[in-house]
Parts: C-alpha cells; structure tokens; sequence
C-alpha cells in the first residue's frame, strides 16, 4: 500500500514524489469503464442466446401443443373437372370482309360528286356524274342508224322482194306462153310442109322459133327458182346484218355513256375518295373505295409451332378499342399454307360480325386463340399452384382435409389457359386447396377458411 507522499521510482531509476489520493480516484474510475464494458457484454451475450433459442425448433410436447395451435387463415376454392384448352395471344389487324375501290371507265370531268369521306352507302346508288356531251351526240346517231336499218328492211320485205316476185312470175308466164305458141306454129307447118303446102326451109325455122323459145322458158325458170332461193334471202340477210352492227354501236355507246355514271358496287363505308367534283378524272383513275365492315376480317400472325396446333373453328376473341371491356368472338377460318421465311410467322384469319360497327378498319386489336380444348380435365386456379420453376410443369398444392389442416401435394401441370391449370398428376377432382395464404404455408399448418369461401366448401 502506498503511502501519502511517497517516492516511487520512474523508468529513469529517478524516483518521484506520488499523490496517493489522486492514484486512488484514477484506480476507481478505470475500475467502473471496465464494469459497464463487462455489463453490456454479458447483455450482448444473453440476447444472441435468447434469439437462438427461439430459432430453435420446438420439440416439447407443450411446444408441439403450441405449433399445433397455430392457425392460418386462408381462403379455398374446390378442385373441378371440365374442359380447358390453350390459348395463344397475337396482335391482329382489322380488314373488312368486302371491299372495292372504283375507278373512272371513261375519260371526263367530274360534274358532280359530293364529299364521300366516310358516308355510308348503299350498292347501285349514284355517287358520281361525269360530263358526257359527245357520248350523248354518239348515242343518237347510232340509234338513228339503227332506225335506217330497220327501215330498208321492211322496204325488202314488203316493196323490193314482192315486185321482184310480180315480175319473174309475169317473164315465166311470157317465156311460157311464146314456148307453147313457136310448137303450135311448129306442129302446123310440119304438117304443111307433108302435103306439100310449104317448102323445108319454113319448116325448120319454125322449129328452130320453137327451140329457142323453150330454151327462153327453161331461163325464166331457173332465175325465177334463184331470186326465190338466194337471192331474196341474202338480201334480206345483209340488211339484218346491218341491223345488228348498228345495234351494237348502239349498245357500245349506251355502256359507255352509262359509264358516266358512277355507281356503288356494293353497300358499306366510303374509307377513301382520291377525286373531287370539278376535277378531271382519266380512264382507269381511282375514284374512291368503299369497305363493307358488317362483317370484318381480323389477320393475326403466330409462330409456325403454334400454328401447328390451330384447326379452322377454333374459338377466336378480341377487343375493340371503341369497347375494350367487351370481348367479339368469332371462328378460324383460314390458316395459311406457306410461313413467312424471315419471321418463321404463319398468317391466321378469324371472321367477325360487326354489326355495330366496333371494330375499323385497320385497327390494332389484341388476337386471342384457344385451340380445342382437353375434356374432363381436373383444373385449378393458378393462384392454388407454387411452381418449382416459373416455366416448369412441377410444384406443389396445399389441400385442405375435413379436420382443416392443410397437408402439401405435389402436382403435375397441363395446359394453362386463362387463369387456370391442368392438372395431369396430384388431384382427382373435388378437394379444398389453398387459394390465397398458401405462400410459404408449411405442412399440417390448422388453417382458417375465410367466410366467403367457407360457401364453396358448404357446397360439397
């Protein structure tokens, strides 16, 4: 014990005066430092203790009794059997399901054309006049030159071939009657010429008279049986031909100045008009389109793979932008037999009936496909499901006995469509499974069923 006052040496081997009081309040307070550090230690130590244990799994029987105590709640949904199928998602693009663009078949001013833009139009009216003078001049012409035909017509018929008829039977019956007169003559100076009245010279001219004059009737009759057979006919014939050729010109006329007049070919929409009243519209040049949208088209692309699955009836829904709530549902009704080669893509058509006219024409809409579905199919929420992988076909249900103890299954999945999933392996049909609460829900867990879904499981 050091006295007050006294020397004690330093490391020189000097020895120096020390204050024993001020040594003794230096020794107290490194003595405190040293019991809080100590204090807060053993705190340290105890809590890493304490958080140890708790971690520590249960394995009294009280604690067993407390883990089995331990409720869950959870809402459940019961397994069901039905039908599901794939469904696969496109962008598709709205087409109408008739359309036609006219055009101008004839050269000419437009004279009158109202602002067709978007009007609503029904097949044959009138939307469009092209300026037509010089067809109509043509038109006349061509139909008084079917008026001349006609005329010279019933002049042969009624002037021409009966006058021709008049005289031929009037030159047969003069040819006939001179043949009968030189043979009398004939006959009479042969008999002369027996008893010696006549010399032979007056008899052989008489028969030469009467020769001749028979050669003059057999004439008169073969051109009497020509102007009957040939001659008359083709005349008549060429004057028909003249008819024709003129009606045609006239029907050739009569289309074309129809032809001014522009008319729709079938009811719809008017999406574009090109030309305007006023202006001039050339022979073959666009004039407007019309798109018959009561019915629309809708052509989407899937991959070559998905494709593969796809069959003409397949059940096809989309939204309309003017309605995106409500679904359109429509049928497959073309898959292409050829795949785009840069995109591997195969071009699929779906029919829609468009009544109300919510889906345009080059709109954007969202392509949905479900290939027949798989019947009798055990089907679950895919919120009941905790996959192993987020693309694998493997995890595991809770299933909810009588007693509501939740007991881990482990399933296989199918197809997965809208929400739900497939189970191949795992279920049967008919059990509670966990819903919601199930993440991370050990085996054997007491669950709570939430009220609303205490109605599903009273349906049993």
């Amino acid at each position: 014990m050091v006295e007050e006052n006294q020397e004690i040496p330093d490391l020189t081997g000097e020895t120096q005066p020390v204050d024993t009081e001020q040594a003794a309040d230096t020794n107290g307070r490194k003595a405190s430092r040293f019991a809080i550090v100590a204090i807060i230690i053993a705190a340290l130590m105890l809590g890493g203790i304490y958080i140890y244990l708790r971690r520590m799994p249960l394995d009294t029987d009280d604690e067993k009794g407390k883990k089995q105590d331990t409720v869950v709640s959870v809402k459940v949904a019961r397994v069901e059997t039905g039908s599901i199928g794939r469904e696969f998602t496109a962008v598709g693009t709205v087409a109408p399901s008739g359309q036609s663009t006219v055009s101008a078949s004839i050269s000419a001013q437009i004279r009158q054309m109202r602002l067709l833009k978007n009007a609503v139009v029904q097949k044959g009216e009138i939307l469009a006049v092209l300026a037509s003078q010089d067809l109509a001049a043509q038109r006349a012409e061509a139909q008084a030159a079917v008026q001349e035909a006609r005329l010279n017509l019933q002049t042969l018929q009624n002037v021409t071939i009966p006058q021709a008829s008049a005289q031929t039977e009037k030159d047969l019956s003069d040819a006939k009657a001179a043949a009968d007169n030189a043979r009398v003559i004939y006959e009479r100076r042969k008999d002369l010429f027996a008893k010696g009245g006549i010399s032979q010279k007056e008899v052989e001219a008489s028969q030469l008279a009467m020769t001749n004059a028979e050669n003059t009737l057999r004439l008169v009759r073969r051109s009497s049986k020509l102007n009957t057979s040939a001659a008359n006919p083709n005349a008549r014939s060429i004057i028909q031909n003249k008819i024709a050729q003129a009606e045609s010109r006239l029907k050739v006329i009569q289309t074309q100045a129809g032809y001014a007049e522009i008319r729709a070919p079938i009811s719809g929409i008017v999406t574009d008009q090109f030309q305007f009243e006023g202006e001039f519209a050339s022979q073959g040049a666009k004039l407007f389109t019309i798109a018959d949208i009561t019915s629309v088209i809708v052509k989407a692309s899937f991959a070559d793979t998905v494709a593969q699955s796809l069959k003409n009836g397949d059940l096809v829904t989309v939204s309309a932008a003017a309605a995106p709530d409500e679904k359109l549902t429509g049928s497959v009704t073309l898959i292409s037999r050829s795949a785009d080669t840069l995109s591997r893509t195969v071009e699929v058509w779906a029919n829609f009936g468009n009544g109300r006219g919510l889906l345009r024409a080059g709109d954007a809409v969202q392509f949905t496909v479900a290939e027949r579905p798989a019947e009798g199919a055990v089907i679950v929420p895919a919120a009941a499901v905790q996959l192993n992988a987020a693309n694998g076909d493997e995890g595991t249900v809770m299933i909810v006995d009588a007693l509501n103890i939740a007991h881990e299954t482990k399933v296989k999945i199918g197809v997965r469509s809208g929400g739900k999933y497939q189970i191949t392996e795992g279920l049967k049909g008919g059990e509670n499974i966990v819903i919601e609460g199930n993440y991370a829900l050990p085996d054997g867990t007491h669950v709570e069923i939430a009220p609303e879904a205490e109605k599903v499981k009273g349906k049993e």
